[in-house]
């Protein structure tokens, strides 16, 4: 039962502080869309996806009339897409950054999470692809986020992962910097995240961040 304190507050928060909620995230698996045809698996990847978050957006518009609240971002998580893109015989992972990204905008949602890997306890050769894939996934895709989780609290930090995220990230920053009349000025917010970003938003952006005993590098 709601004191009248905590309904006041509550008031309070909406009309004075303007409350949002930044993110509504739906997680989808795509393990059931392995195939060793990297085509197959893309498509398989951009069907599932379609068909579960058809309704995200609508679903959280009709949230925000019922309650009052806007909702900022609307998002969708996927399988770690080095797990997926491992099953297929191909060593070009870019395509499956590209089903992805249309599927995000056949499905209007802000931005698609997942294409990741995580390495903290070793790396197969999946991972591997899929790290030196991240430069030019994040420069041909509009809604993809990419991150690599290279250390835990229980498993410690895997420096042959941290060394090869950081020669990955440097040859994203200078290909930003030698256009970068093209993609805008360099951005940091303050929150562990840095990197080079566009002037007007959609380009990638690459940061290294620790929480929750976690050490991610990622972009979007």
């Amino acid at each position: 039962m709601l004191s009248r304190n905590e309904i006041l507050q509550t008031i309070d928060m909406i009309d004075q502080q303007h409350l949002d909620i930044r993110t509504i995230t739906m997680g989808i698996s795509l393990l059931s869309c392995c195939n060793s045809d990297p085509v197959e698996a893309c498509r398989k990847i951009y069907d599932k996806i379609c068909r579960h978050a058809e309704r995200l957006v609508s679903t959280g518009e009709q949230i925000e009339l019922e309650f009052g609240i806007p909702i900022v971002n609307k998002r969708i998580s996927v399988t770690p897409m080095a797990l997926v893109a491992a099953a297929s015989d191909t060593s070009d992972y870019v395509p499956f950054a590209q089903a992805m990204d249309r599927a995000a905008k056949t499905c209007g949602v802000n931005f698609i999470g997942g294409y990741s890997a995580l390495v903290q306890k070793g790396m197969t050769d999946g991972d591997r692809k899929l790290i030196a894939s991240i430069p030019e996934a994040l420069a041909s895709t509009e809604y993809v986020c990419s991150s690599v989780n290279v250390g835990s609290t229980r498993a410690g930090i895997n420096m042959d992962a941290v060394r090869l995220m950081g020669e990955t990230v440097l040859q994203r920053q200078y290909r930003l910097y030698e256009g970068r009349h093209q993609y805008g000025r360099r951005e940091g917010n303050g929150a562990g995240h840095q990197g080079y970003g566009p002037a007007h938003g959609g380009r990638p952006r690459l940061w290294l961040r620790q929480a929750g005993g976690v050490l991610q590098c990622g972009g979007r």
